[in-house]
């Protein structure tokens, strides 16, 4: 067991205490100027993040460490308000409380203190899988848990993750940075229940919300429309991509694309069984090189700028998005053909997609009444009159950011 964690953790933790019981904070910040506010008897409300964050963010705990008031600032901004210091640092938690609206809480001995001195949660240092197995939910009444893992990251926390399934706690994993948080809201697909971020650097704190507001849009539905195939054409040659993704995806789920941003067409993937080729559900042949392609953060960018490693945005029939990694892109020069539709409410406005001209690229179509679906319609077989699902959206696009401005493409 290490006995410093130098300038970035702790000197002389008496470690594998067992635990107090915790009493959630209260309105008695009197030495913190908290006395005007009244704070909630939950200790969730207290240590989640803001209210007005997702689904996801909401069921993960951010606490921050940090001794810089510009990466306080952004913390707080982005709804973050829990703040740890060390004991030695009361100062400070107090200046800060005189500027923004903050929850501080303080180490000492190897515990985190809120400001009345009651025990929120233990740190434990972790080096050694002996000190791994000592971490146990029935060690102590606690709600909060807190570990700093000192040589492996990602095993440990798996490891956590799978001991406290079930368990009321939080425990909560020291990082230094972005990255290393994403790895342990990541381990074993559920993650752990938070973070303490501890860093000096705002550009953590800025690229930890966007990973959230990522994750957050992944369990929002957006809507899509139906619209009406008014052009089916072949169109020649060109240089069609398809996109191998790092997760397999079911029958309904694909990316949304199109020749513009304005409307993009849900286009299926090749999960679908057939006698001439093998199912590949990892696969979307999605179009030209030119073709937008929805990427998370309601962006767009273009299918040429896809590569291994990039997030994007995968939906289903319903609208349901989740967030895939690329993990191979193939450019290769094929027939394509030029799909053109309206909306019923708006027949001056054409939508359209160029994709390759095969048996195994398909559009989604609209659900069919109650329960019933056609998961796809392969532009083969499509013709005038089909429903197609849109993705409607504004057209105007800076670096695939949406931005106000008269634009006309046809």
């Amino acid at each position: 067991m290490a006995t410093s964690l130098s300038s970035t953790c702790l000197l002389g933790f008496p470690f594998l205490k067992h635990f107090s019981s915790f009493t959630p904070l209260t309105d008695k910040w009197n030495s913190l100027r908290l006395n005007k506010t009244t704070c909630s008897t939950s200790s969730t409300s207290v240590f989640t993040t803001s209210s007005s964050g997702g689904s996801y963010e909401k069921s993960k705990r951010v606490w921050i460490w940090t001794e810089s008031k510009q990466v306080m600032t952004a913390a707080v901004e982005r709804g973050w308000n829990t703040f740890i210091f060390l004991s030695n640092h009361r100062q400070l938690a107090i200046d800060w409380s005189s500027i923004a609206l903050i929850y501080p809480l303080f180490i000492e001995e190897g515990e985190v203190l809120d400001g009345e001195n009651k025990r929120v949660a233990t740190i434990f240092e972790v080096s050694t899988p002996q000190e791994l197995q000592q971490i146990q939910p029935e060690n102590g009444q606690a709600e909060n848990v807190v570990i700093n893992l000192l040589d492996w990251q990602i095993i440990p926390a798996e490891n956590i993750v799978a001991t406290f399934q079930g368990s009321r706690k939080t425990v909560l994993a020291i990082s230094k940075n972005h990255s290393e948080a994403q790895i342990f809201l990541e381990a074993l697909e559920h993650g752990l229940g938070g973070v303490v971020l501890k860093v000096e650097d705002v550009e953590a704190v800025i690229k930890l919300k966007e990973y959230f507001d990522r994750r957050n849009e992944a369990t929002n539905l957006i809507s899509l429309t139906k619209a009406t195939v008014t052009r089916v054409q072949a169109a020649g040659m060109g240089d069609r991509i398809c996109v191998d993704l790092c997760s397999l995806m079911k029958p309904g789920e694909g990316l949304l694309v199109g020749s513009f941003a304005r409307g993009l067409f849900l286009v299926h993937s090749e999960c679908m069984e057939s006698n001439y080729i093998a199912s590949r559900p990892f696969r979307i042949n999605a179009g030209p090189v030119h073709a937008y392609i929805s990427i998370p953060g309601g962006r767009t960018c273009y299918l040429s700028e896809l590569k291994a490693g990039k997030e994007i945005s995968v939906a289903d029939q319903n609208g349901q998005l989740r967030t895939a990694i690329v993990g191979r892109v193939k450019i290769e020069t094929r027939p394509l053909i030029l799909v053109e539709a309206k909306r019923e409410s708006d027949d001056q406005t054409v939508y359209s997609i160029f994709l390759q001209n095969a048996e195994t690229v398909a559009l989604v179509p609209p659900c069919e009444g109650k329960g019933l679906r056609k998961a796809a319609i392969p532009v083969t077989s499509l013709k005038v009159g089909d429903e197609v699902l849109l993705r409607i959206q504004g057209g105007a696009r800076h670096t695939g950011i949406e931005i106000q401005e008269f634009i006309v493409e046809n």
